[in-house]
């Protein structure tokens, strides 16, 4: 699922912002809590948070790293009795004369009897995503806008994707809406833009 927000600030402000994993926890229905600790953003950067429901924190990965371009962070494999569930955040930035055009979006991978749910795993973010992207607005004083496919963007995977016996599943992705931006507090991130502390 996806959704789409137009900001008025630097493509280099927004990126930062959303590098900051602590930050996914001021508006992302999809992250409860993020441990305080600074982590400096990059590939690889490794923060613990909390899934909702559930009690235990888990691993969140940056699974991509392009300044200014896309960014993305994969939570650690939950198991439950039906399966398991990878849940993947990214954020694809396209940089404007006067601002930023950012697209929000999750797949949840899932595997054997949880493949069944997909379509309600579907449902669920269809309902809070376009929630979830106007609290980024709101933070970021930015302006939700139609969900279209980005210039240049890779294509939406499929809804459910097998992917062997022990293998995962892609879930589906879709559209919604995004934020923009305001003045920012100082803090530990790069250029003072750390919103959560």
């Amino acid at each position: 699922m996806s959704t789409n927000v137009f900001v008025q600030r630097p493509a280099a402000e927004v990126f930062d912002f959303l590098a900051d994993a602590r930050n996914l926890a001021l508006w992302s229905s999809g992250v409860a809590s993020v441990d305080a600790t600074y982590v400096t953003p990059g590939p690889h950067a490794v923060y613990r948070y909390r899934y909702p429901g559930r009690h235990r924190p888990h691993s969140l990965v940056c699974a991509d790293f392009e300044p200014c371009r896309r960014i993305a962070f994969r939570g650690q494999r939950m198991w439950s009795p039906l399966g398991t569930q990878v849940p993947l955040y990214s954020f694809d930035l396209l940089p404007h004369a006067d601002g930023t055009l950012v697209r929000l979006s999750v797949t949840s991978s899932l595997t054997a009897a949880l493949l069944f749910l997909g379509p309600l795993v579907a449902m669920a973010w269809r309902r809070d995503l376009p929630t979830d992207g106007r609290k980024f607005c709101d933070l970021l004083d930015g302006v939700l806008t139609p969900a279209a496919p980005l210039p240049g963007s890779p294509a939406a995977p499929p809804a459910a994707t097998a992917q062997g016996a022990a293998g995962e599943a892609a879930g589906a992705q879709g559209a919604g809406a995004v934020p923009a931006g305001t003045a920012a507090g100082s803090g530990g991130a790069p250029h003072g833009f750390d919103y959560a502390h």
